[in-house]
């Protein structure tokens, strides 16, 4: 597995510092070393106490870590003192691998994590090792000596920054506007990063941020890759902060680890409709290539995050099987199905297909489920994506079924639902 190590301190509420970086780099499957520089007392709405670990034992955890452990990035967040930057800067000199630096001075809650000279160490001894710095506007001022309050300010304040040779990413959540733009300046070129601004980022995003960054860049991604990704990553965790407390909210570290689990419940859950399908289904249901179910990830943004049964389930020497698990880009038409009607109903994001037959839909008109024809005929040159938003807007809502008879080839049934047990709950009414 690879290694990466956060530098950094303790938070005793778990929301940043080593023990937020420890969640966020093992979210994106990297073993987190941690060297611990502090012990603070503090929770979501102040900081009430800082133990600064004597400077050889921060010594001493970084040699023990770095003589046995293959490590493929480092981060620093919390260094508190001159002392403490000093020692890590000396140890580090003789190490090579991406160094990455959260310049941690202040709590979100606004109390000082740093004692005074802390910028100054930091500019002087560890930047010149460092490959990129991921100050916010704060901490951006402070390390480039002047204010920032324009886009200009902010371009002349990361070459000001980076004008030793390390990338700067300026963050840009304590600015104000309806968009934020972080601005990665790298190789005398910059890069502007926009996003629509979410509530207030909570107790650990900085930690949260540069620790996936730190992660990306131990699995070998490059500056850029790993920037971009891992900033998609924060506007997600942001947007999942949560309460653990009276005061700030704790941005949430584990969102790739959730979505994952997210993913994988999807895929079970078609393999399971499925072997109830093989179970209950009647031949005469089954069209001659064959029926598939899908299911879609919530905001789906195309066939690649619909998963359906790779090969289709089929008849073979008179019995229905699988062909295949479920799989992610399996079923390209109940896919471009899905991406349509999701786009009226983000609900529903299952569907089926079975062989039509006239009996079979006055059977399912009698069980009182909503039917709407995809006229082929009228929307001829529509593909079935097309097809389906057309439909759904001229009748003005979605159905429970659609009714899709191609020209000279088989015709299907397509059920909907919210998911694949919904869908074999309305499939079990006209069996």
């Amino acid at each position: 597995m690879r290694c990466a190590l956060t530098i950094a301190g303790s938070d005793s509420i778990g929301g940043a510092g080593i023990q937020a970086d420890i969640k966020a780099m093992g979210s994106l499957g990297v073993h987190a070393c941690a060297v611990v520089t502090a012990v603070t007392a503090q929770n979501t709405t102040a900081v009430e106490r800082i133990y600064p670990m004597p400077v050889d034992m921060v010594q001493d955890q970084l040699e023990a870590v770095l003589k046995d452990v293959d490590i493929k990035a480092i981060k620093t967040g919390m260094l508190y003192s001159a002392e403490i930057v000093e020692t890590v800067a000396d140890v580090l000199e003789d190490h090579e691998m991406p160094l990455i630096i959260d310049p941690v001075m202040v709590a979100g809650v606004g109390d000082s994590l740093a004692t005074k000279d802390l910028a100054r160490a930091i500019k002087r001894d560890l930047m010149p090792l460092c490959e990129l710095i991921t100050p916010n506007r704060h901490e951006a001022e402070i390390l480039a000596g002047m204010p920032i309050r324009t886009e200009d300010d902010a371009t002349l304040a990361c070459e000001l920054i980076g004008k030793e040779g390390s990338s700067v990413l300026l963050k840009g959540g304590h600015f104000t506007g309806k968009n934020v733009t972080d601005y990665l300046y790298l190789s005398s070129e910059f890069t502007r990063m926009e996003y629509p601004r979410l509530e207030r980022a909570g107790h650990g995003g900085g930690c949260t941020l540069s620790s996936f960054i730190t992660a990306n860049m131990a699995k070998g991604m490059d500056i850029v890759n790993a920037v971009m990704r891992s900033r998609e990553l924060i506007q997600k965790s942001i947007a999942s902060m949560y309460v653990i407390g009276e005061g700030d909210k704790v941005v949430n570290p584990m969102v790739k680890t959730q979505d994952d689990s997210v993913k994988f419940g999807i895929l079970d859950a078609i393999d399971t409709a499925a072997d109830q399908i093989v179970d209950m289904l009647p031949q005469d249901y089954v069209p001659a290539l064959g029926t598939n179910i899908a299911y879609s990830l919530p905001n789906p943004a195309g066939p690649e995050d619909i998963a359906a049964i790779e090969n289709r389930i089929t008849f073979h020497n008179g019995s229905l099987r699988k062909n295949g698990k479920a799989k992610y880009g399996s079923a390209e038409h109940a896919s471009y199905l899905l991406l349509s009607v999701i786009k009226f109903n983000p609900e529903l994001r299952s569907t089926m297909n079975i062989e039509y037959s006239e009996e079979l839909r006055d059977i399912i008109e009698e069980v009182g489920l909503d039917i709407l024809d995809l006229d082929r005929k009228k929307y001829k040159d529509l593909r079935l994506g097309e097809l389906t938003t057309a439909t759904v807007k001229e009748y003005g809502y979605v159905p429970d079924v659609f009714i899709d008879r191609e020209s000279g080839k088989k015709n299907n049934i397509r059920i909907l639902g919210k998911n694949p047990d919904d869908v074999l709950s309305k499939l079990r009414l006209f069996l």
